[in-house]
C-alpha cells in the first residue's frame, strides 16, 4: 500500500472559521488516503493580517514541498483577494457559492461578517445554550427530573458515544438531549429503567461492536472485567436484546460519525 499524501490545509475567516472547517472537512473526508495537516486561522479582519496569513501559507508551502489548500469565507472582498494571492489552491465560500445565489434571487447580500451565527440575544442562541446546560445536566443518567422537557432521550451501554452524541445534538439544533446508560442491573430486571417508561416515545439506542467496545473501555480501565471482551459481547448483546424487546430504535455507533449518527436520529424520531 502506497504512503499516504501529506497536505496542509488552512481553514480562514473574518469569523471563527467553523463555517470554513465544516465546508472543508466535508470534501476532505472523501480523499482517505490523503493525510491532512490543518491549521485555523479565525478573525482575519485586518490588510496587516491578511499579509501574515500570507506569509505562513507560503512558508508551509516550502516547507511541505507543495503548495497548501485554503479554505477561506472571507466576507471582505478585498481581504480574500489578497488572501487568493498566496501560493496556495484557494477555494472561496463565498465566490463558489454566494455570487450565484446573489444572481439567482437577483438580491445582492448583506455581506455582514458572522451573520450565519447570529447574534448573542437571537432566540436561536439562547435556545442552544439552554439545551447544552440542560444536557449537561442529563449526561449518563445524573438525574431523571424534568425528563418531560427532553427532545431526546439517549441509551446504551457504557462508551458507546452516548455524551459526545447529545452535546452535538444540543449545540448544533439546540435539542435537549439527555442520556442514560444500561447497566447490568437493567439487564437482570429485564425491563428499562422504571423512569424511562414515560417517555419511550423520546428513546433512542446506540449500540457498538464489542470488539470496538473492549478497545475503547481497555483505554480506560484496562485489564478490568469491565473492559474485558467477554463482559462487552454480554453486554452489548443484552442491551440490543432489550432495545429489540422494548421497541427501541438503534443503531450501531461503531464506524459512525456523530454527525451521522445524530442525523439519523433526527430522521427516525422526527426532530427539527
Amino acid at each position: 500500500m502506497p504512503n499516504p499524501i501529506k497536505r496542509t490545509v488552512f481553514f480562514i475567516s473574518d469569523g471563527t472559521g467553523l463555517t470554513a472547517e465544516a465546508l472543508g472537512h466535508s470534501l476532505l473526508t472523501q480523499f482517505e488516503d490523503v493525510e491532512f495537516k490543518q491549521v485555523r486561522i479565525p478573525f482575519l479582519d485586518s490588510l496587516e493580517k491578511a499579509q501574515d496569513a500570507i506569509a505562513r501559507i507560503n512558508a508551509q508551502g516550502e516547507a511541505d514541498g507543495m503548495r497548501p489548500i485554503v479554505f477561506t469565507t472571507l466576507v471582505n472582498q478585498e481581504l480574500g483577494e489578497l488572501v487568493h494571492q498566496a501560493d496556495a489552491f484557494c477555494l472561496s465560500y463565498f465566490e463558489t457559492f454566494l455570487a450565484p445565489l446573489e444572481a439567482e434571487l437577483g438580491r445582492k447580500s448583506s455581506h455582514t461578517v458572522g451573520r450565519s451565527h447570529g447574534t448573542a440575544e437571537s432566540s436561536e442562541y439562547k435556545k442552544r445554550i439552554e439545551a447544552i446546560n440542560y444536557t449537561l445536566a442529563h449526561d449518563d443518567g445524573i438525574t431523571d427530573r424534568d425528563l418531560e422537557e427532553s427532545d431526546v432521550i439517549l441509551v446504551a451501554v457504557s462508551r458507546c458515544g452516548k455524551t459526545p452524541t447529545s452535546l452535538y445534538l444540543a449545540m448544533q439544533f439546540g435539542l435537549k438531549a439527555a442520556n442514560f446508560p444500561l447497566i447490568p442491573e437493567d439487564f437482570d430486571r429485564g425491563r428499562l429503567p422504571g423512569t424511562l417508561e414515560k417517555h419511550r416515545s423520546k428513546l433512542f439506542g446506540l449500540t457498538i461492536q464489542p470488539e470496538r467496545l473492549h478497545q475503547i473501555r481497555e483505554e480506560r480501565r484496562a485489564g478490568s472485567k469491565y473492559a474485558s471482551l467477554p463482559n462487552c459481547r454480554y453486554e452489548i448483546a443484552e442491551a440490543e436484546k432489550m432495545m429489540r424487546r422494548e421497541g427501541i430504535r438503534w443503531l450501531d455507533s461503531s464506524t459512525k460519525s456523530i454527525e451521522e449518527i445524530s442525523a439519523t436520529i433526527l430522521q427516525e424520531l422526527n426532530l427539527r
